[in-house]
């Protein structure tokens, strides 16, 4: 945690006992509960613990909503602020300098410039983007062939996935204000073709979240 909220982000926190308590819990049902999202608070209570203070850092302290739960970005950046920590990250901020262009070409633009040997190299994908809503379109991204490529349209050979969603949540993903894996557990992101590859284009944004710092 500290390499992402900074010296002092501990006391925010809960030990790794919480985790190892629900593990067990969950791993001593019957073999058929298979395939389910699990929160680690939320299976202890169906066990009957009511006292989570027992697995605070420091009992008493006002904890860190979850990375992958709660919070969008800015909000987890002010509350460890507040309580002394020093974060590793910041979301993008409208002070920054807008491109040319509408928000998905913005995107793309954005996209392009983090494309390099080594992004092709261990990607090696196709990506298809079917977007709606106020930008509608059809976009693709190439992290396969030659040096790579992106814009708008259908890629040149069929695509290994392909993502639908709206346009407004697409701009967000990218500019690391929406977690992809939120998006798809929230039905506002659908995935059609190789999941690993779809996984992989998470490690993109981030990449491009970090050239913005």
């Amino acid at each position: 945690m500290e390499m992402l909220g900074g010296e002092g982000v501990s006391k925010q926190c809960r030990t790794v006992d919480i985790m190892a308590d629900a593990a067990y819990a969950v791993l001593s049902r019957g073999t058929d509960f298979t395939g389910n999202f699990l929160v680690d608070e939320d299976v202890l209570r169906q066990q009957g613990v009511q006292d989570f203070e027992q697995y605070a850092v420091q009992p008493g302290h006002p904890l860190l909503p979850d990375f992958f739960l709660d919070d969008a970005p800015e909000t987890l950046v002010e509350k460890m602020e507040q309580h002394g920590a020093t974060p590793a990250f910041r979301p993008p901020t409208s002070s920054a300098t807008p491109l040319s262009g509408g928000p998905i070409e913005n995107t793309f633009d954005a996209i392009k410039a983090v494309i390099n040997e080594d992004v092709i190299k261990t990607t090696q994908g196709i990506y298809q983007f079917d977007l709606s809503g106020e930008n509608a379109g059809v976009w693709f991204l190439d992290l396969k062939s030659g040096s790579g490529g992106a814009g708008p349209g259908q890629p040149p050979v069929k695509a290994d996935v392909v993502m639908t969603m709206d346009s407004a949540d697409f701009t967000k993903m990218f500019a690391g204000l929406l977690k992809p894996t939120m998006a798809f557990m929230g039905g506002k992101l659908r995935i059609k073709g190789d999941m690993a590859l779809a996984l992989k284009l998470e490690k993109l944004m981030g990449r491009m979240n970090k050239a913005k710092l």
